[in-house]
């Protein structure tokens, strides 16, 4: 059984996250690699469990009205996800200065199931960072 969890393990981290070997010359550079594949082993592990926990607990209604509660694949769910972008608007104002907003996309029906079933919501904007706020002006 373990056997075949690493297995499991070594095919997402070359199919799904897509990390291949590399050949640091330096042993620091050799344990950053190993960290960031870990971690994003770790990571993948973890939504993975969770879409399937929260399919459980949160079974999607079909167009028929039967509960279907087929869970995402990560890679299904990382790429829906990957889609959502930010946007920056700016509005110049008639005494020559620009407000900054930042505003996300409308996430489409499928993202916002996906979204549901792991218990998240996206807020109307991102928070306000000093380079893009609308109290933010440039002369």
């Amino acid at each position: 059984m373990q056997l075949t969890e690493a297995e499991a393990a070594f095919r997402a981290l070359k199919s799904e996250l897509a990390i291949r070997p590399l050949f640091h010359q330096k042993e620091p550079r050799v344990k950053a690699h190993v960290l960031v594949a870990f971690l994003g082993y770790a990571l993948w592990v973890t939504l993975k469990h969770r879409l399937k926990r929260r399919a459980a607990i949160v079974p999607e209604p079909s167009l028929s009205g039967v509960n279907d509660a087929r869970p995402f694949s990560p890679m299904k769910a990382l790429a829906l996800l990957s889609t959502l972008q930010s946007a920056d608007i700016v509005l110049p104002t008639t005494d020559g200065r620009q407000i900054h907003l930042r505003r996300i996309t409308e996430p489409t029906a499928e993202q916002k199931s996906l979204l549901h079933q792991l218990g998240l919501t996206l807020p109307e904007r991102l928070k306000a960072l000093s380079k893009c706020s609308a109290d933010f002006s440039l002369a």
